[in-house]
């Protein structure tokens, strides 16, 4: 019986034990690829398991939450990943805009349209 290799690695450990991401985002924050990823031909090989599922599903834009859940992984974890990706300029995180208090009314609709996807 062959296993998927990511059931095997512990969540701390994909992490190197970090449980705090380098940048401070909402779970609602949305993860897109830099124009230089959007190619199909771009070699991502180089670059960890998590990453590269990470960027695939990032093909299409999709909010922090979404991407954990796809994964099967905790928040934290998802969160310390996109944040380290981010940094490296593999992805981009665009932060919801918050006006007053009230969230924005396009990016809850992408939410709702992200769950409803699931």
């Amino acid at each position: 019986m062959r296993r998927k290799s990511s059931s095997l690695v512990r969540p701390y450990a994909v992490t190197g034990g970090r449980t705090a991401p380098r940048i401070k985002f909402a779970m609602e924050a949305l993860v897109s690829l830099p124009a230089e990823l959007t190619a199909a031909h771009q070699d991502i090989s180089l670059v960890s398991p998590e990453y590269q599922t990470i960027i695939q599903l990032a093909r299409q834009v999709r909010s922090v939450a979404e991407i954990s859940a796809l994964l099967r992984q905790p928040l934290g974890v998802v969160r310390v990943l996109i944040a380290d990706m981010a940094a490296e300029g593999l992805i981009r995180v665009h932060q919801p805009a918050l006006e007053s208090g009230s969230p924005d009314l396009n990016l809850l609709e992408r939410v709702l349209s992200g769950l409803r996807r699931l």
